[in-house]
């Protein structure tokens, strides 16, 4: 079921222990503004589709997070909200799954579940990816004529 929810309020989100995001709706605006954010222009076409998910969720990061707790400089004094820095925390492997599984998964599993629509950067199928190993062979034809059903131990049809 979607469930929706109508408020474009951000909220807090407790991300990992100490780290706390403040998230604007992850909206159909926001993903169509992110899909097409300069940083994508400058992707190789065959990069690997890991370094494509990366900048997507950094181009959707610096849309939606609106604040945070629990983010320092080396000197540990907090840090105020840039695009850099979102992109420097999404560095850090932890909170780019979390950020992943907690901000982001809802949509992503709804964008998985189309059917025969792929996620495309570019307006082409270049961010598509395969989803089925190819066949090992050809397909063994039927049997012609009539079969007789298997028998079982007890000598009855099995079926």
């Amino acid at each position: 079921m979607i469930r929706l929810n109508l408020s474009t309020a951000p909220r807090w989100i407790d991300l990992l222990p100490g780290l706390r995001l403040e998230v604007a709706p992850v909206t159909t605006a926001i993903m169509a503004s992110a899909r097409s954010d300069a940083s994508l222009d400058n992707l190789d076409p065959d990069a690997p589709k890991e370094v494509l998910a990366v900048a997507m969720a950094k181009a959707v990061a610096r849309r939606v997070i609106t604040g945070w707790k629990g983010v320092g400089d080396d000197a540990g004094n907090p840090v105020a909200v840039t695009p850099d820095g979102i992109d420097a925390l999404l560095d850090i492997w932890p909170v780019f799954e979390a950020f992943q599984n907690k901000i982001l998964g809802q949509h992503l599993l709804l964008d998985a579940e189309k059917n025969d629509f792929a996620l495309s950067l570019n307006g082409i199928s270049a961010g598509a990816t395969d989803t089925a190993k190819p066949a090992s062979g050809d397909a063994k034809t039927a049997p012609r004529g009539k079969t007789r059903p298997k028998r079982t131990k007890a000598g009855r049809s099995g079926i």
